[in-house]
């Protein structure tokens, strides 16, 4: 079992590897970011996604997916900052990977089934959109909000359009010939002819266009001064050189803490929403999955609650499953988890060696790296897709995309699944009953299970039957029939011999009758 299970890995490597330096790219200024939005120090960031790689990936039962500090929570963990400090802050991440574990254990997993397939496909098309618009101004290297979040609205409320025309009447020449490069780089690494060529292949595009980056701006500085990319459009690690400078940079919560209340109501919160966040993101995962394979729910929720444990205890942020960087992984190439332990690996053993090196690295090239995977999540032909499929799977998926764009990622992912609760709810309540007429003869058939939602529908059917008439109703269709349903039919018939209709009732074997009157054989 050992040896087919590591075969299967090996098997792999010449994908895996070069994806996870892709994410371990994508992965840094991610990390970074989502700290300094926190209000945290910004080695706590790089600490959950280094535990993300290196434990989550080998307990989470997913292939594909990346785990790391979630943007989505920045606004709960800034408010936990404020008001219970930072080492409280991390008693509550802690705790919150305990109730995350439990949570596993009573296999609270299925929630994320629940979702619909639009609003799914919604929230990845509002993430690409997002992840466009935010890495715009690094691109052209605009840095006045270096926050990386999954919001529309900025801290000034000012929606993200109008920062973006700032970003492009104040652009930097270095960083747009970058970031246009490495784009151009990437998309002719999309190309047969450098697939199909041996050695061409072996090396992500994404890592060609960062080396790129790298030696353009260190010529530039040389010979071109003008031309240089200023260092706050770098990279920006902490100083650190080795293990032992590593292991000072470790935070512990405040065990003293444990009898606050407050401390377990953010804990709560941060497991609630931190696990909603990684269900939705594995649904995503699994629906990008070229092999289409589906993630135990339960398992993700275990690794999930054991990953927030540690990161709590060692200094770190809150941890979910991250659709950027699963994205990231998937377009360049992944096929197993080891992807993931590779780019926790490389968080690690950069920080602790070589974070010089990294800060060499233009932010240009990582923005590059993510327009393209915004625009592979939002391209135009997922939209025509999902509009040629209907109104009712294409209203769902806008609506969602719409209010993630202007709230964030929970507050649209519920407006995106009241919508399409909306159109089940509309779907069911037209399709339950069919009334055909034949002279003086009706036949009001249940066209399947019916439920307390259908009741109006069935009334308006049965008020169409006029007087002298006879009426049969049909049930034979419909496994389950609500108390609700049944009592109106009940009703119609002590008061149909009122009007001279005579009524049979057919139903399907197993059915209780109407309150003493037997069905019809």
């Amino acid at each position: 079992m050992f040896r087919r299970h590591l075969d299967y890995y090996v098997r792999y490597l010449d994908h895996d590897i070069p994806a996870g330096v892709v994410v371990f790219l994508v992965a840094v200024p991610l990390c970074l970011g989502i700290a300094v939005a926190s209000g945290a120090p910004p080695f706590s960031g790089v600490i959950s996604g280094i535990i993300g790689g290196l434990v989550v990936s080998l307990i989470s039962g997913s292939q594909l997916s990346v785990s790391g500090p979630a943007a989505g929570l920045t606004v709960i963990i800034a408010t936990a900052v404020e008001k219970l400090g930072f080492d409280a802050m991390l008693l509550a991440v802690a705790l919150s990977g305990l109730l995350q574990l439990g949570m596993g254990f009573l296999r609270a997993g299925v929630i994320g089934a629940f979702f619909p397939s639009a609003v799914i496909k919604g929230m990845l098309a509002a993430i690409g959109l997002i992840l466009i618009m935010k890495q715009l101004p690094h691109a052209v290297g605009y840095d006045a909000d270096a926050e990386t979040d999954l919001s529309f609205l900025e801290n000034d409320s000012h929606t993200h359009l109008s920062f973006l025309f700032d970003a492009f009447r104040s652009f930097s020449t270095g960083a747009v010939i970058v970031s246009v490069v490495s784009l151009a780089i990437m998309l002719l690494w999309d190309t047969p002819y450098i697939k199909k060529h041996r050695y061409l292949s072996l090396a992500p595009g994404a890592l060609v266009g960062v080396l790129f980056g790298v030696a353009y701006n260190f010529v530039a500085q040389t010979l071109f001064p003008s031309l240089a990319i200023a260092p706050q459009h770098l990279v920006n690690l902490p100083a650190i050189f080795g293990p032992i400078d590593f292991a000072r940079e470790f935070s512990f919560p405040d065990l003293t803490r444990l009898i606050d209340v407050q401390i377990y109501v953010t804990a709560a919160t941060l497991a609630l929403v931190g696990s909603l966040e990684t269900l939705l993101s594995l649904e995503a995962v699994d629906k990008l999955d070229p092999l289409k394979r589906i993630a135990p729910t339960n398992q993700e929720l275990k690794a999930q609650g054991v990953g927030n444990f540690l990161s709590g205890m060692l200094g770190g942020l809150p941890i979910t499953a991250v659709i950027v960087r699963s994205s990231a992984s998937i377009d360049a190439g992944a096929h197993t988890k080891v992807a993931s332990f590779v780019h926790g690996v490389l968080l690690l053993l950069s920080v602790m060696f070589l974070a010089s090196l990294l800060n060499m690295i233009p932010l240009a090239c990582l923005a590059a790296i993510l327009l393209l995977t915004g625009y592979k999540l939002a391209k135009p032909k997922l939209f025509v897709q999902q509009y040629e499929k209907g109104f009712n799977q294409f209203a769902p998926f806008a609506v969602t995309v719409g209010a993630i764009l202007l709230t964030d990622l929970l507050k649209g992912m519920a407006i995106g699944m009241a919508v399409g609760l909306f159109f089940v709810l509309r779907a069911n309540y037209h399709s339950a009953f069919t009334l055909t007429r034949d002279g003086r003869n009706y036949l009001l058939r249940l066209q399947k299970d019916v439920s307390f939602l259908n009741k109006a529908q069935l009334r308006n059917f049965l008020e169409e039957v006029e007087e002298d008439s006879y009426l049969v109703i049909d049930g034979t269709r419909a496994g389950f029939i609500d108390q609700d349903i049944m009592e109106t039919i009940q009703d119609f018939i002590k008061a149909a011999s009122d009007y001279n209709i005579r009524v049979e009732l057919k139903e399907m074997r197993g059915l209780e009758p109407v309150n003493g009157l037997v069905p019809a054989e």
